[in-house]
């Protein structure tokens, strides 16, 4: 005989002790605070930090703490105009993490479609792609969609030593429902895989996959080019003829005094990057115990306290060097403004023109 245990057990700690969020618009003259307090679970401070970075909210400075059974953050953020968030904000974040959110997973989302990283964007098929970047790739990309009757709703396109990783959504010109026959995508598939691999040159291979569920487009393509390997790739940053000198320094510590392997992390401070950071760490299996973040001038500056999911530390030169060179592809994905720009400036057009 085995003793019983109630299934509802494991929720009932949640249940007493629903996240909690407090908004500080007063304490800081130049920045508001958000206080999140909750029971802690696997993957949280992900989910927290991704609700702001949705807003496209920048972090100025945070200090997160999860040891043991609770999570505590403070995060000192600001609008893209460097000012104070408004009250329409303050009502998103207070639902997307306060105690009727769905961070603890034990309910639904109450904004389904912000789970793929946008508004609701109605019925579609997800449609991932990776291969080699070239010039006029994305307007390939594009006329095989158009000449399959495909209407492209969104996308997303991400580029970073030659590699390129895109999400698309898209449904049905005429019916405006998402494509599910697979002979269909059979052929969309083979003619997207042929533009993918472009020349024949292609050494690294091309992969075209199709999805209908709700992982974050940021989070999924940080996962596309991180099992791309892209990370592998060596490659100088340049801005016309001129070399851009924010290659981020990455160092990893042991801390015997509390078993902790220490991430500390220097580059250009820009909107996103402790979602980057957080995002990487979390995909390579590591969990964030304590963390805190601070900008300095025009860098930022992260220092981290990890360990494995199954709390063993980082404690070979091997495995620090494979998790520096993950950390350094995840910051500059999104490092460079300008490409990032024209990559955002051609889907727009190319939409447009599509519509």
């Amino acid at each position: 005989m085995w003793p019983y245990f109630d299934p509802e057990y494991e929720n009932l700690s949640q249940r007493m002790n629903p996240p909690r969020v407090c908004i500080d618009n007063t304490t800081c003259s130049d920045c508001t605070l958000v206080k999140v307090d909750s029971v802690n679970k696997p993957g949280i401070l992900l989910e927290v930090v991704q609700v702001l970075s949705d807003l496209d909210l920048f972090i100025s400075k945070a200090y997160i703490t999860s040891d043991g059974r609770w999570f505590m953050d403070v995060f000192h953020v600001t609008d893209q105009q460097g000012k104070k968030i408004t009250n329409k904000t303050i009502e998103y974040i207070e639902k997307a993490l306060g105690p009727e959110s769905n961070i603890l997973g034990t309910k639904g989302h109450f904004w389904p479609g912000k789970s793929v990283g946008m508004h609701s964007i109605g019925d579609h098929t997800a449609i991932e792609l990776i291969g080699t970047d070239r010039p006029g790739l994305l307007s390939e990309i594009f006329a095989v969609l158009a000449n399959l009757h495909c209407n492209i709703i969104a996308a997303e396109v991400w580029t970073h030593n030659m590699r390129v990783a895109c999400v698309l959504y898209v449904n049905d010109e005429t019916t405006f429902q998402a494509v599910d026959d697979p002979s269909r995508l059979s052929k969309m598939e083979e003619k997207l895989r042929n533009v993918l691999r472009g020349r024949g040159d292609d050494v690294r291979g091309a992969r075209t996959s199709f999805s209908i569920g709700t992982t974050h487009v940021d989070r999924r393509l940080h996962q596309l080019m991180l099992a791309d390997k892209d990370y592998e790739i060596g490659g100088s940053l340049t801005e016309g003829n001129e070399v851009i000198s924010f290659r981020p320094v990455i160092t990893i510590d042991h801390c015997e005094e509390k078993g902790y392997s220490v991430v500390n992390i220097k580059c250009k401070d820009r909107p996103k990057l402790l979602f980057d950071i957080v995002c990487t760490l979390t995909d390579m299996q590591f969990v964030v115990f304590h963390a805190s973040v601070s900008s300095d001038g025009p860098y930022g500056v992260q220092e981290l306290y990890i360990r494995h999911k199954d709390g063993f530390t980082l404690d070979s030169k091997e495995e620090k060097e494979m998790v520096i060179k993950c950390l350094e592809a995840a910051i500059l994905r999104r490092v460079s403004e300008v490409s990032f720009k024209i990559s955002c400036l051609k889907v727009h057009i190319l939409l447009l023109y599509s519509a």
